[in-house]
């Protein structure tokens, strides 16, 4: 038959041997391959998403990884993604987005380093300006939120042909980074939102209260760098007069049992405290204040035995027998009244009072996890010394004992067959433990324990606008060195009922020197003295006066009248 117009085939050569596929080649999918070694000839493994519709750059071919590498390639990138957001999104192949992502981490990380090392007082103006930390918590919850949308498009985005076990598995991790990312955040939102109800309800703005004895803290000098950089610059000693009072909020009828100054020197954070005894007479006021007008001889009837002038019982009663704008405009007439005496017996100006009501105390103490405390005698739990009843327990002497709130409160109060003055020592050690021993660590793990303890047991005249140099100082007083004077009724010239204030004064004015000093007895003598005579010093150290004594326990008994 001839050809066809269309074409030819050509017609096979039967001289060759017919050819088929070799029944030894494997011809797998690229799933079934084994793997090469990782980085070795021929293997596809590598930082970077393999391609899955097209071959690599230089145009050849190029395998998905085998489904188990794959997995834990995946899960390797989820976690480090966790870490640091982004590093998943740019392994996955999502270069821009992840890119954003770890800069905007790496910018934040940065910028709360550079403040933290620069400028403290910014990050403390945080931690203590109630809109701020409203807005910080906001900020916490958002933060948290796209958090965990990053940690999951970075799972979601890594993997590639997971089998059913692998999805299950990448499920549970991804709950698990999630809920590591949450619930700190959670944390941190919720404590921020605590912090900002405690200094709204503890501390006013300047301008929403009123203080006739209050100090107006603002720079002397405006635009002086050193200032802005010390808020404390042109103040040499801040006084905070702390008063135990036995009422609870609002009472009118309290009466401060626990009459202590703090003279802290803004520089160095040594501090010093000056116990008054509560029976202490005459109570004097400044020169030329309204008050004198009322009380020319001090607060006093003429009769320095009778309690209802006692110096517990100022805060209670002037303001009922003044008139209540008698030092202008107030919101606390019976504390500004204690600040002003209390000042003119020790020769100091007191800036701020912060009134601590006992019964409350206890609960302070254990929103803090406790505090320790050297015993070195038997205290009473209890009892009425006038009436005979002695008390049914005893907290026995021994170092170091861990102590809640009811014991803590008993060490600083028990007096039964003591008096006032062992227990004016011992509440200067309750002050110098709590200075001490709170760490930031108890702080944050009890924080909202301790903030709802504070908003009813304490009351302060110290406005928001102060707290941040507040703060500062109390890390300074932390590391400072602590001494006190306790003025003992016959002891260095001082008499509760007729006392010596320009004795006092010049007692404290010594005591200030020395807690300039290392608080050794052989330089505060030397410094007090202003010579080498080896005269004892005008104060105490605290932790000297509050260690344990073994020779003083072993001999200790409880009294039984």
């Amino acid at each position: 038959m001839a050809p066809g117009p269309v074409g030819t085939y050509p017609e096979p050569d039967l001289t060759q041997p017919a050819t088929s596929p070799s029944p030894e080649k494997d011809v797998r999918m690229p799933e079934e391959q084994p793997p090469a070694e990782p980085g070795g000839p021929g293997s596809p493994w590598s930082w970077s998403r393999p391609e899955q519709d097209g071959g690599d750059p230089a145009g050849g071919p190029r395998r998905a990884l085998p489904r188990s590498e794959d997995f834990r390639r995946t899960v390797g990138f989820t976690v480090l993604g966790t870490v640091v957001p982004g590093v998943g999104l740019i392994a996955a192949g999502r270069r821009v987005v992840g890119s954003v992502v770890v800069a905007l981490f790496v910018l934040t990380l940065a910028a709360v380093g550079i403040a933290a090392a620069v400028d403290r007082q910014a990050l403390i103006q945080v931690g203590v300006d109630p809109t701020l930390l409203r807005r910080l918590s906001v900020v916490l919850v958002v933060v948290a939120a796209l958090w965990v949308v990053v940690v999951v498009a970075s799972h979601l985005a890594l993997r590639h042909r997971p089998t059913r076990p692998q999805r299950v598995v990448g499920g549970v991790l991804v709950g698990v980074l999630a809920f590591a990312v949450a619930a700190p955040m959670a944390v941190a939102a919720r404590t921020a939102y605590v912090q900002a109800g405690l200094v709204g309800t503890l501390f006013k703005s300047d301008k929403d209260t009123q203080s006739a004895t209050r100090p107006t803290f603002a720079p002397t000098h405006q635009g002086d760098k050193e200032q802005q950089e010390d808020p404390w610059a042109d103040k040499a000693r801040l006084n905070v007069l702390l008063l135990g009072g036995d009422a609870g909020k609002g009472r009118v009828g309290t009466r401060t049992d626990t009459v202590i100054l703090a003279s802290i020197d803004t520089k160095t954070g040594d501090t010093v405290l000056f116990s008054l005894p509560r029976n202490m007479a005459r109570a004097p006021f400044p020169p030329g204040s309204p008050l004198s007008r009322y009380y020319p001889n001090g607060f006093t009837d003429g009769n320095p035995e009778n309690a209802e002038f006692f110096l517990n019982a100022m805060y209670r009663d002037v303001p009922v027998r003044v008139p209540k704008d008698v030092l202008g405009k107030t919101d606390n007439l019976g504390a500004d009244v204690m600040k002003l005496s209390v000042g003119q017996a020790l020769g100091l100006k007191v800036d701020y009072y912060v009134l601590i009501n006992l019964q409350g105390f206890s609960t302070m103490i254990d929103a803090l996890g406790g505090i320790r405390l050297n015993v070195n005698t038997y205290i009473p739990i209890g009892g009425v010394t006038d009436l005979h009843i002695p008390p049914k327990e005893y907290i026995h002497p021994g170092p170091d004992q861990k102590m809640n709130g009811r014991s803590a409160l008993w060490y600083a109060r028990g007096r039964y067959g003591s008096d006032d003055f062992a227990r004016m020592d011992r509440q200067r050690c309750v002050i110098n433990a709590m200075i001490k021993q709170v760490n930031p660590t108890n702080v944050l793990t009890r924080y909202e324990d301790i903030a709802n303890a504070s908003k009813s047991i304490v009351f302060t005249d110290v406005p928001q606008e102060v707290l941040p140099a507040m703060v500062d100082l109390s890390l300074r007083a932390k590391k400072g060195n602590v001494r006190s004077i306790v003025f003992k009724n016959g002891v260095s010239g001082f008499l509760s009922a007729n006392p010596d204030f320009a004795l006092m004064r010049s007692r404290v004015k010594k005591a200030i020197g020395e807690s300039k000093d290392d608080g050794t007895p052989k330089k505060t003598a030397s410094k007090s003295a202003g010579s080498s005579s080896g005269k004892a010093p005008t104060s105490e150290d605290v932790d000297s006066s509050c260690r344990y004594d073994p020779k003083v326990a072993a001999t200790a008994r409880p009294y039984t009248g």
